[in-house]
């Protein structure tokens, strides 16, 4: 059962949590003004036309990126100030024990963590679609629309193609090839001078084509001049797209996934580690809830500047942790689930000796 003190810290903790989303976020939309003034004048858009389509995507963005931080420094700022007050040392000195102090700070980090994690699957892919949506199309105008040299691809467990020249924009290549391999043998190849995507019938359509069908030592050929192509691809599934793990909901991005594996596509481990990160990301929250309690619960001759200077340390060395796991994971051969895990794991030990260490 919940006493009045659970309720005073919950209350106070998610009170400073929500008052510093609002200062950063506050903060983080008047820096990207200021950076992309010029980008919004070009567009030709109105200020009511630009937080709608653009930063009404950002701050949730915004809120995803810096969430576990703002959890962090909310915790460190409350009680840091509680401990400076002498509240801490009055609580523990009328018989209640340190576990017993921290469990509403586990209880509001518990509650933040749900939050982000329901967020993160859901609500957050699709304030960055919104966001990259913008993005590409009125900042990074390059990545928007593009031609490739050449496309090769496996669409199903025989079936392999290529495009030459593929162009995003008119969805079409100067040159396709197809090919179907069972038991390493070709049984059917087919060329093409020119394929382009056709809006009418959602169908690939082939210019120039020619077919051939290949049976032991036989092998019959076809030419026809135009030929439509059920294909187990989709235009927007061709175009390189940056944002595209940010943009899925975690049902949709764990469903890419299987099918660009069924594929044999490769460069799948961004894609893995951002989906193991929605579910470890939470946990983090929880973990820093912990770490940021036991600092800031000392009292000591610094102050909040001491604890948020610590706090500012650990975070550093969190962010520095996860950036060094990801690149070994997308470069290298970590498997994303570990890289994804790592800084938790790490952390969990760093909790652990400051909780032993706290003063009780």
């Amino acid at each position: 059962m919940l006493k009045k003190i659970d309720w005073y810290i919950i209350r106070k903790l998610l009170l400073t949590f929500f008052s510093c989303m609002f200062i950063m976020t506050t903060l983080a939309v008047a820096i990207d003004i200021s950076e992309k003034t010029d980008d919004f004048v070009k567009s030709g858009l109105n200020s009511k036309q630009i937080f709608q389509e653009y930063y009404i995507g950002f701050i949730p963005w915004i809120w995803g990126l810096l969430y576990p931080l703002f959890v962090f420094i909310a915790v460190i700022f409350f009680t840091s100030k509680m401990a400076l007050r002498s509240e801490v040392i009055a609580i523990l000195a009328s018989g209640v024990s340190y576990n017993r102090w921290l469990r509403p700070y586990l209880m509001a980090g518990l509650f933040l963590a749900v939050l982000l994690f329901f967020a993160a699957r859901y609500v957050l892919p699709k304030g960055n679609a919104i966001r990259s949506s913008f993005q590409s199309t009125f900042i990074d105008r390059s990545q928007g629309t593009g031609s490739y040299n050449h496309i090769y691809r496996r669409i199903d467990s025989i079936t392999y193609i290529g495009m030459r020249n593929y162009d995003t924009a008119s969805l079409a290549a100067g040159g396709f090839f197809m090919e179907k391999v069972r038991a390493h043998r070709m049984v059917y190849n087919l060329r093409a001078q020119r394929i382009e995507w056709d809006t009418s019938v959602n169908k690939w359509k082939l210019t120039g084509v020619l077919e051939r069908h290949i049976d032991s030592l036989q092998e019959s050929v076809t030419n026809r001049d135009v030929m439509h192509l059920n294909l187990n691809i989709h235009p927007r599934e061709l175009k390189k797209d940056e944002y595209l793990k940010d943009n899925l909901t975690t049902p949709e991005l764990s469903r890419y996934i299987i099918n660009e594996e069924e594929r044999a596509a490769e460069g799948l481990n961004p894609l893995k580690v951002e989906m193991y990160r929605r579910v470890a990301t939470p946990f983090t929250v929880l973990l820093l809830t912990l770490i940021g309690a036991v600092i800031a619960g000392r009292r000591s001759r610094g102050g909040s500047g001491l604890h948020l200077a610590i706090g500012i340390i650990i975070a550093a060395i969190f962010i520095v942790s996860d950036k060094f796991s990801t690149t070994f994971s997308v470069k290298g051969d970590l498997p994303p689930l570990i890289a994804a895990w790592i800084p938790n794991i790490f952390f969990s030990f760093v909790a652990l000796y400051l909780y032993k260490k706290a003063p009780k």
